[in-house]
């Protein structure tokens, strides 16, 4: 075979190494790896805000899940809380900014509820730090000694319309729960009120991560949050600026992977038809 001619000074050619034809299947797999190692770092970046031990108003009753605190509309601002055996008692507010109750924070464990939706029903549960559930009895007594959740430890939270961000919280008797101020011992909560007045309307503070907007914030943020290069390594090759703009897109719509996988088969094609 005849050799071209070469003279002194003339640079010699690189040798280009064939690289083999991946077929659709091959492409997948890989990509379907290098698409896992993404993930597995994705997920470490975001778990922080599943710890997200914030506290954060409840605007609507579906916002209502978790540790929870009861701001009662008293003089001085008071949760609702109780002790080891059962005892329902207003327990001052010491944390929160410029004496805003709608920024409370508790300092005591016998502050926190625990609140659950009953299931197949919109009401709830409230569980105190002792594992007993708050209960309203015919006379509308408060106490929180219930082992099991009855018609009688089942709370429906109710929005008033003209008090945004407030609850009245009302019971299976259709009576509310209350706060009356005039008792010589203190605030005290019944739970026989006849109709929503600015005495029975409160206000319910939960941790950030339970809130479902939040929630659904966070995990579009976390979606949305990816780098160039990690995309490059994702392909397998540099992207114009449309490209990561077409993936970071699929990313928030929640087709990523199809996106990807169909830019991944076109480079390879690309490739190897030039």
């Amino acid at each position: 075979m005849v050799k071209p001619l070469h003279f002194k000074g003339d640079k010699k050619p690189k040798k280009r190494k064939r690289v083999p034809e991946l077929d659709d299947a091959e492409v997948e797999a890989k990509y379907s790896k290098s698409v896992a190692t993404t993930t597995a770092a994705s997920a470490s970046t975001s778990a922080p805000a599943d710890d997200d031990d914030s506290w954060v108003t409840a605007d609507v009753p579906s916002d209502v899940s978790g540790p929870i605190l009861i701001v009662l509309p008293t003089e001085t601002p008071t949760f609702l809380a109780c002790d080891a055996n059962g005892k329902v008692f207003t327990s001052e507010v010491e944390n929160f900014v410029d004496g805003d109750p709608a920024t409370a924070e508790p300092h005591d464990v016998r502050q926190v509820w625990v609140a659950n939706k009953v299931a197949g029903t919109d009401n709830y549960s409230l569980k105190g730090h002792h594992g007993r559930y708050l209960s309203i009895d015919k006379y509308g007594i408060l106490t929180a000694t219930a082992t099991a959740i009855s018609p009688t430890e089942s709370i429906l939270f109710i929005p008033p319309p003209d008090n945004p961000s407030t609850f009245a919280l009302q019971t299976l008797r259709e009576t509310y729960l209350s706060i009356d101020e005039s008792s010589t011992k203190g605030p005290e909560v019944r739970g026989d009120a006849d109709s929503i007045t600015f005495n029975s309307t409160f206000r319910i503070r939960m941790q950030a991560r339970f809130k479902p907007k939040l929630r659904a914030t966070k995990e579009e943020k976390a979606q949305a949050k990816i780098s160039r290069k990690e995309l490059e390594e994702i392909i397998g090759r540099r992207l114009e600026d449309d490209e990561v703009k077409k993936l970071k897109r699929a990313r928030r719509e929640g087709n990523f992977h199809e996106t990807a996988l169909d830019m991944k088969v076109k480079s390879s094609h690309d490739k190897f038809a030039s």
